[in-house]
């Protein structure tokens, strides 16, 4: 599977329970962070500044899920990065 244009293929990075003061943060509470955390898996031809396997931060509300071999992974435009880490 490869990304083609200005899409990339994503896979979530999940992120374990928080604590603050011994007390476990759910992620209900975390609903003011609008970004998520992924590794980039591939990247479209049209695609510059990213490369596979950088980790990513971008628009959880944006792109869609697909499932290849058994994974899900997200697929979302370039555009909708904000940062690499």
């Amino acid at each position: 599977m490869r990304a083609i244009n200005n899409y990339l293929v994503v896979d979530k990075i999940k992120e374990g329970p928080k604590t603050i003061a011994g007390l476990i943060i759910t992620e209900n509470i975390d609903d003011e962070n609008r970004y998520a955390r992924a590794r980039v898996i591939s990247v479209g031809d049209q695609v510059t500044g990213l490369e596979e396997g950088e980790i990513i931060q971008y628009d959880k509300f944006a792109g869609h899920a697909i499932t290849w071999e058994e994974n899900v992974y997200m697929v979302i435009k370039s555009g909708d990065v904000i940062l690499v880490e």
